[in-house]
């Protein structure tokens, strides 16, 4: 089930919000029934898959928590979370990329190649991986208490809102919320008032601004103005379309009255890479930090290691992301753009810089690697850089593809898409003042959305396949 859906606007999400504030208690339990048929409703044996992770973080967080903190005995259930939560998510995203590059060795040394078995990838698995495991890492530190019930962790890991894209909510920031939250007219507001414009962001912009950039990525040939033209175009589709999705998942917490993480802030305004992660993905950014850069040393062991844990992690991010050597590279290039920040500090050439170069050259930084997250191959990566360069040739068929790029639709979603991107007034920042003209305008904003909605076809978020 998706959010844009007519059964998730019409049926499952009144439903649900109903039942919910008629009942006196066991609202946690009510939540983990409702976003285990949210979930089940792609593929019902995969509920079990997420069962079997929160018994195993739940049963691990009660066997540390019998021993005090500093204890050894805490360490080997901590270890198994570890363990057996990194399999679980090792054979269902990279075994399939472990036999084809097992079979491309084989090859290359004269063997016989074996028959590669297909593995469905859930969807959602890297971030309740990673929420759950959340939990028995903070009651291991002792910084979080260990969970009143089963049933509320659960309902924690599998909470629907943020269930399949994030943003990555750590066990420590609800821990509290899971026993007492506050339910109010304000909260709810802000919320429905954020989730009509993340639901606006998908339908208008994010998947009206990926029709472009799908027929660039798409086409056999390009010049280098449909290159530029498709790859700006991409950058302002996985915005609009991971952005959006955030702003749905935060404000549908807060309408549950949980309160989630803000996961973007305009990162098309950063003056730097480092600046440019502070913004973008933030839950993902910080988990990243908290969980493998500090515990490999961080910046406490000296610069040169540092820099190789800023590398390391940024390209076990980019591993995180897909199973495929083309997100590797892409982590890597974001890691050895830290490490070189933080190498130069005060005396990098961002700094002798005015801020609106600084941000420009950022934002053509990052259309390269977005060039490298759109594209499935490492071939198809190299041919578009030929193409952005003016290495390659382009051939007859950009002439058509040239009719389907520059349209005044395009134009116009372009010019909405930079002026929404490039301003430091986000959504998560505008619903904080609700007037009545802004309530009258976005009621007006989500009936044309709806109508979007069942004028358009199935278009799944980004994010999914993550």
């Amino acid at each position: 089930m998706i959010f844009t859906s007519h059964i998730f606007i019409f049926y499952f999400l009144p439903l649900v919000l109903l039942i919910y504030y008629a009942l006196p208690a066991k609202r946690n339990f009510f939540l983990l029934v409702a976003s285990y048929i949210f979930y089940g409703w792609w593929d019902p044996r995969f509920v079990l898959l997420m069962f079997l992770a929160t018994f195993v973080n739940y049963l691990c967080g009660r066997m540390i928590t019998a021993s005090p903190v500093g204890s050894p005995k805490r360490y080997p259930p901590l270890l198994a979370s570890v363990v057996i939560c990194l399999s679980m998510l090792g054979f269902f995203k990279y075994f399939m990329f472990m036999q084809n590059n097992l079979n491309f060795l084989l090859k290359v040394l004269g063997s016989e190649a074996f028959s590669i078995y297909q593995v469905t990838l859930p969807i959602g698995i890297s971030f309740y991986i990673f929420q759950s495991l959340s939990y028995t890492v903070d009651v291991y530190r002792g910084d979080s208490p260990p969970v009143r019930t089963f049933w509320d962790f659960a309902c924690f890991v599998a909470l629907f809102p943020q269930l399949i894209a994030g943003p990555i909510v750590r066990y420590n920031t609800v821990a509290d919320q899971l026993v007492y939250r506050e339910h109010n007219l304000n909260k709810f507001t802000s919320g429905a008032a954020l989730f009509i414009l993340g639901f606006a962001k998908k339908l208008f912009l994010a998947n009206m601004i990926g029709q472009a950039a799908d027929a660039a990525f798409g086409a056999e040939t390009l010049t280098t103005l449909d290159a530029w033209f498709g790859v700006i175009a991409y950058a302002f589709q996985i915005y609009f379309d991971f952005s959006g999705y955030s702003d749905m998942a935060i404000g549908l917490g807060r309408m549950f009255g949980f309160e989630f993480p803000r996961n973007f802030n305009a990162p098309y305004l950063a003056d730097s890479i480092t600046d440019f992660w502070r913004r973008w993905h933030i839950s993902l950014s910080t988990f990243l930090r908290d969980y493998l850069y500090i515990p490999l040393g961080g910046n406490r062991v000296g610069p040169r290691r540092t820099y190789i844990n800023l590398t390391l992690v940024m390209l076990l991010g980019g591993l995180w992301h897909g199973a495929s050597w083309v997100f590797v590279i892409w982590g890597a290039y974001h890691g050895l753009f830290l490490a070189f920040e933080r190498w130069r500090g005060k005396e990098s050439v961002y700094n002798i810089l005015p801020k609106p170069v600084r941000i420009a050259i950022t934002f053509v930084l990052v259309l390269f690697s977005w060039v490298l997250f759109r594209c499935p191959t490492l071939e198809g990566a190299v041919q578009f850089f030929k193409a952005m360069f003016g290495i390659a040739t382009a051939e007859g068929g950009s002439i058509l593809l040239a009719g389907e790029l520059y349209t005044q639709g395009n134009f116009l979603m372009m010019g909405l898409c930079a002026i929404l991107a490039f301003q430091p007034i986000q959504a998560f920042d505008w619903v904080k003042n609700l007037t009545w003209l802004r309530m009258g305008f976005l009621i007006v904003l989500f009936c044309f959305a709806l109508m979007t909605m069942f004028a358009q076809s199935f278009n799944p978020f980004l994010y999914y396949q993550f």
